[in-house]
C-alpha cells in the first residue's frame, strides 16, 4: 500500500505541475504579435524587436532605438474528454475542463550604436504558462484538479553585424524564474485482501518556485533585398524548483499511521526540470517589393523530460526516490506565414503551422492532453518612422486524441483562441 500511495502522489505533486499548459508540450511560441500574424514564421524576417525572441540576431539590422510593449491573452480551452477513468471504472463519463483566461506580457528593447555594428537588447517574456482547472468532483480528480504555470524568462543579448557579408550573429543569456502550483485529490489501491477498490485518502496541494540559466544563438544572412535565411539556437534550462507540499487526510484511511500519513503534513519538496533546448530555421522571400512569404521549421528537444522525481524533506520522505517515467520524444514544427504591405503603413498577415506533440500514450494524462495541432492565424500593422502598433489572432485546434492506458481510456477534443497586441517605439 505504501508503494501504490507513493505513486499516487508523485504522480501529481510540484513538477507535475510543469505540466499543465497547452500545445507542443508546454511551451508558448507566441512571443510577439507580429510574428503571431504569420503563425510564429519569423526566424528568418526578424525585423522588429521580438527577434529577441525569435532570432536574437535581428536586432543587428534594427535602427537606432526601439521599445515594444505587447500582451498576449490566451483563452485556454475547455478540453473535453469521453471515455473511462481509474475513478469511473467502466462507467463512460464526459468531463469538461473548466475555461480559464491567461494573460502573458512582452517587453523587448533594443540599442544599436551608430559607430561600430554593434547592437544590444533585453528581452522579458514567458515562454512556459498556463493552466489547466478540473471540476473538484471530476473522474479526474485524482490525478489533477487545478495546475498553473507562472514563469519570467529574462535575455540579456549582444548582436554584431559584418556588413559586407549581410549578415548578423548574436548570443544572449536566458534566465528563467517560474512558479508553479497544483492541487489534487490524493488514491490508493487497497491490496487484494481489502476488497481491492481504489480508495480516497485525502487532497494534496503544492507550491514551488525555481531558477534556471540557459543561453541562445541567432544568426541571419541577407544575401539578396528579397531573400533572407535565419537561424536561432535555444539551450536547455534545467529549473531546480524548491517549495512546500501540503496534505489534508478526507477520509480514516488518510490519516492511516500504517501508511505514514496524518490528519495533517507539511513538508518541503524538492525536484528538477529540464526544459527542451530548440533549433529554428527559416528562409524569407520577397518575390514583389509587397509580399513577403516564410517558412520556418523547429526542432524541440524534449526528450529532455524523461521522467519525474520529488525529494521529501520530512513527513513524507518514504515516498522520495522513486522516478515516474514520462519518456517524452523530441519533435518537429512547421509555419509558414505572409505579410503583404497594401501601403506604406498598413501591413496585413496571415499564417498556418503544424505542431507534432511529444507525449506517447502511454504517458498522456489531464494535466496536459495533447495531441498533434493546426494553427491559424491573422494580423495586421499600421506604422511609420516613430513605430508602430500591431495586432494578431490565432485558433489552436487539436487534433482528436484517443488513448488507452493506466490513467484513463478514451478521447480528448480541445480548441483554443489568442489574441494578441503590441506597440513598439522607435527613436
Amino acid at each position: 500500500m505504501r508503494k501504490r500511495l507513493l505513486w499516487t502522489i508523485v504522480g501529481a505533486t510540484v513538477v507535475g505541475s510543469a505540466t499543465a499548459s497547452f500545445g507542443q508540450g508546454f511551451k508558448i511560441n507566441e512571443q510577439g504579435t507580429k510574428a503571431m500574424g504569420m503563425a510564429n514564421a519569423f526566424v528568418a524576417q526578424a525585423d522588429d524587436p521580438s527577434a529577441l525572441a525569435y532570432n536574437p540576431a535581428g536586432i543587428a539590422f534594427l535602427k537606432g532605438s526601439q521599445f515594444q510593449l505587447g500582451g498576449l491573452t490566451i483563452f485556454v480551452p475547455q478540453t473535453e474528454f469521453q471515455g473511462t477513468t481509474k475513478l469511473s471504472g467502466t462507467t463512460v463519463v464526459n468531463e469538461k475542463a473548466n475555461g480559464d483566461t491567461f494573460i502573458v506580457p512582452t517587453v523587448y528593447a533594443t540599442k544599436s550604436l551608430e559607430s561600430i555594428p554593434l547592437s544590444f537588447g533585453l528581452g522579458i517574456n514567458t515562454f512556459y504558462p498556463l493552466a489547466k482547472r478540473w471540476d473538484a468532483s471530476s473522474a479526474f480528480r485524482d490525478s489533477s484538479q487545478e495546475i498553473s504555470i507562472k514563469p519570467i524568462n529574462f535575455q540579456p543579448t549582444v548582436a554584431y553585424r559584418f556588413d559586407d557579408l549581410k549578415l548578423a550573429v548574436a548570443a544572449g543569456l536566458d534566465v528563467t524564474w517560474a512558479r508553479v502550483s497544483m492541487q489534487k485529490m490524493a488514491y490508493t489501491q487497497l491490496p487484494p485482501a481489502l476488497g481491492g477498490s481504489y480508495a480516497e485518502l485525502g487532497t494534496l496541494g503544492a507550491d514551488a518556485t525555481g531558477t534556471g540559466i540557459g543561453y541562445n544563438f541567432g544568426l541571419q544572412w541577407k544575401p539578396l533585398d528579397s531573400l533572407s535565411f535565419g537561424a536561432a539556437y535555444r539551450s536547455q534550462i534545467k529549473l531546480n524548483l524548491d517549495g512546500d507540499a501540503n496534505y489534508l487526510a478526507t477520509t480514516t484511511l488518510g490519516q492511516s499511521p500504517a501508511l505514514g500519513l496524518a490528519k495533517t503534513i507539511k513538508t518541503g519538496a524538492k525536484t528538477d526540470i529540464t526544459l527542451p533546448d530548440s533549433l529554428s530555421l527559416g528562409v524569407a522571400y520577397k518575390p514583389i517589393d509587397a509580399l513577403t512569404l516564410e517558412f520556418d521549421a523547429e526542432w524541440t528537444g524534449w526528450s529532455s523530460y524523461d521522467k519525474l522525481e520529488i525529494k521529501f524533506s520530512n513527513g513524507l520522505a518514504a515516498f522520495n526516490n522513486k522516478p515516474d517515467v514520462k519518456n517524452w520524444k523530441d519533435v518537429w514544427t512547421y509555419r509558414f506565414g505572409t505579410q503583404y504591405a497594401v501601403n506604406k503603413n498598413l501591413d496585413l498577415r496571415a499564417g498556418f503551422a503544424y505542431d507534432v506533440n511529444p507525449i506517447p500514450d502511454s504517458t498522456l494524462g489531464p494535466e496536459l492532453p495533447d495531441s498533434d495541432r493546426y494553427n491559424v492565424s491573422i494580423g495586421s500593422g499600421i506604422h511609420n518612422e516613430f513605430g508602430s502598433i500591431d495586432f494578431g489572432y490565432m485558433w489552436v485546434h487539436w487534433t482528436d486524441r484517443t488513448v488507452s492506458n493506466a490513467k484513463e481510456s478514451g478521447t480528448f477534443k480541445s480548441d483554443a483562441h489568442l489574441v494578441g497586441a503590441s506597440v513598439t517605439l522607435k527613436f
